[in-house]
């Protein structure tokens, strides 16, 4: 059972960092933050997605391209343009390393105002960051797994960020409903998003890119957004006027 909440809370607070800081902060501004609690969450996000951290400036330059290319060739992860998931991932994952640490150039408009830590992101991002952290989780399950299946759940510790991005990028552009007729593939996936905490309603993000609520529908409830709210009611973030139209 303790392997189970790990699992978890890996997961949702991993989730969590990558839709509120990641996607909704960095790449969209849909919110402000003071520099220390920018700084702060670069903390957090790390101390969740462990060894697949994530690089807000990395993350937020390639999700602009995403929205500026979707589903052309020019897009950093289409399903139109790969022959399979993996594919797409280690395409992904080839741009981001690029965008990161500079070996491209990169538009103006795709990096205006995008957070940047650099000293930290090195840090974070290093092998022995991430073998830090492997190493942690490795001594976790040994201490506590309780049964022989819960070993399978090690390697999603380890791959959590990138298995939520196959999740949205990949799956996300194939399988689920519309709201929006678009000249792309985007989909909402979950009618409830209990699992992606309002990601999976990317359909509706497609159409509403600076808006900070993914859901459109009543019954389409974003659970990042409902903290998002709450946060921005005492006063650690502050919201932007458009993020809160309906």
């Amino acid at each position: 059972m303790t392997i189970v909440i790990l699992v978890l809370v890996l997961w949702y607070g991993g989730l969590f960092f990558q839709s509120f800081f990641l996607h909704r902060y960095a790449a969209h501004q849909v919110f402000t933050m003071s520099k220390t609690m920018e700084r702060l969450t670069f903390i957090f996000t790390w101390l969740f997605q462990g060894p697949s951290y994530l690089s807000a400036y990395g993350y937020g330059i390639m999700h602009r391209m995403h929205h500026a290319y979707t589903d052309t060739e020019k897009d950093p992860h289409s399903p139109s343009y790969d022959d399979n998931l993996f594919a797409m991932m280690w395409k992904t994952k080839t741009i981001y390393q690029d965008i990161n640490q500079q070996r491209v150039a990169v538009d103006d408009r795709f990096t205006k105002n995008v957070p940047q830590w650099s000293g930290f992101d090195a840090f974070a991002s290093s092998r022995l960051s991430r073998l830090l952290w492997v190493s942690l989780y490795i001594l976790f399950f040994i201490y506590f797994v309780s049964s022989w299946w819960q070993w399978l759940l090690l390697p999603v510790t380890f791959l959590m960020a990138p298995i939520h991005g196959v999740i949205i990028n990949w799956f996300g552009h194939i399988y689920g409903y519309v709201n929006y007729q678009m000249k792309n593939t985007s989909k909402n996936l979950f009618r409830f998003d209990f699992l992606m905490m309002g990601e999976g309603y990317h359909n509706n993000h497609h159409k509403h890119a600076s808006r900070a609520n993914f859901g459109v529908r009543w019954y389409e409830i974003d659970i990042t957004y409902l903290i998002i709210l709450t946060l921005n009611s005492i006063g650690i973030i502050r919201l932007k006027p458009i993020s809160i139209k309906k």
